[in-house]
């Protein structure tokens, strides 16, 4: 058993945390009071590569394994979550379904662009039908011109700089089964707005946008894989998108626990600095064993599907406990810094913000327990297989 990893994820991780650091980190406060990335950083991320990490060479990508995405999202969440979710959805909800549902022509389409910077998203979430994905009611009916899509969208990242979108619609609204289906949807989109932009609570420079669908048109050759077969498609895809939010998340957390070691080095209280009292070290050393947990339970989910194996209940278990401790260990950072963590002249309020989505989006805590007890009850033997 190996928990070392490749050279090759050693130089990955050494150089997009460099990266980071340099020209990702220093503009992250800001971006928070803009709500907005500007463009010089998107051409940054696309001259790396890290909008085609994943993406096979022959279709213009790095040609890189999940474990080597996971990596990628935590070092540029430790700098901006914000960013780290844009490169996140991108590659999770949108490259990702086309590579594994797409046809040859499709992929041939549309993975150069998203390589070469085209951003993409997923519109499956509606303002009735969050968790209860088959309850949606955007509609997309066959005509002889191609497939008619009316109805609104919310919560879509990456909404308002996405370029090519991956949609869940109806298309079958009396067949419990195959009620939906997928499709590929490039812009410019005629019929097709943005009805508002959300203001958020965190991640803020990451755009979130509700769409709102009036008699769009889908060329027939952009159904995403078989008619009926959308919710199939959207499970596998968020699959892979709880493993980016873990990254996430993990992000946040390693962010937050080394503000948290240098404060409390420099920080005096008592005539000593506060990282030699036992209070101060319990709680870093929580922040530091969770972070242990969560990257592990990440690595492992990222391999399992790098070796084409069902990871679906790992996916979910990283997801859960990465993002659970994200919120437990950035408001343990704030408590470190006490009352200058509750101003934004220090990062760590950020980072509790931030934090909070990451037991929201890609289904909520309490769906992935679901998800893990169902499990559960159909392989009870489950824990004991490598």
């Amino acid at each position: 058993m190996d928990f070392s990893l490749s050279e090759d994820h050693v130089m990955l991780r050494d150089s997009i945390g460099e990266f980071a650091a340099e020209q990702v980190a220093p503009g992250a406060a800001e971006r928070d009071q803009t709500c907005k990335i500007p463009d010089s950083l998107y051409s940054q991320i696309t001259e790396l590569g890290l909008f085609g990490i994943c993406i096979p060479e022959e279709y213009g990508g790095a040609g890189m394994d999940t474990v080597s995405s996971c990596i990628v999202v935590e070092e540029i969440s430790k700098a901006c979550a914000g960013v780290g979710v844009l490169i996140s959805a991108h590659n999770s909800l949108c490259v990702d379904p086309i590579m594994h549902f797409g046809s040859e022509e499709q992929k041939k389409t549309y993975l150069p662009k998203l390589a070469a910077g085209m951003v993409g998203c997923l519109s499956l979430t509606e303002p009735g039908s969050g968790s209860d994905a088959k309850a949606a009611s955007c509609r997309a009916e066959l005509k002889d011109d191609g497939w008619h899509v009316t109805g609104t969208k919310c919560f879509v990242t990456n909404g308002n700089e996405a370029g090519v979108m991956v949609l869940i619609a109806v298309t079958d609204p009396e067949s419990p089964r195959r009620r939906t289906s997928a499709f590929i949807v490039e812009h410019p989109w005629e019929g097709l707005r943005i009805g508002k932009l959300e203001k958020k609570l965190g991640i803020r420079c990451s755009s979130t946008a509700e769409y709102v669908f009036e008699d769009c048109v889908i060329p027939k050759e952009n159904l995403l894989g078989e008619v009926g077969k959308g919710i199939h498609v959207a499970l596998g895809t968020l699959d892979g998108g709880r493993l980016g939010i873990a990254a996430q998340a993990l992000g946040i957390s390693v962010a937050s626990l080394e503000a948290s070691v240098q404060y409390s080095k420099t920080r005096v209280q008592f005539d000593e600095p506060i990282c030699n009292f036992q209070a101060i070290q319990m709680k870093l050393s929580d922040m530091a064993m969770g972070i242990e947990a969560a990257r592990m339970l990440m690595y492992r989910g990222a391999w399992l599907k790098d070796c084409g194996r069902s990871y679906g209940v790992e996916a979910a278990m990283a997801k859960l406990y990465a993002s659970e401790l994200s919120n437990r260990v950035t408001n343990a950072a704030v408590q470190v810094f006490g009352g200058y963590g509750y101003i934004c002249d220090y990062p760590v309020e950020r980072y509790l913000r931030d934090a909070r989505i990451t037991e929201l989006y890609e289904g909520t805590s309490e769906i992935h327990r679901l998800v893990i007890g169902r499990a559960l009850q159909s392989n009870p033997a489950m824990m004991n297989e490598g």
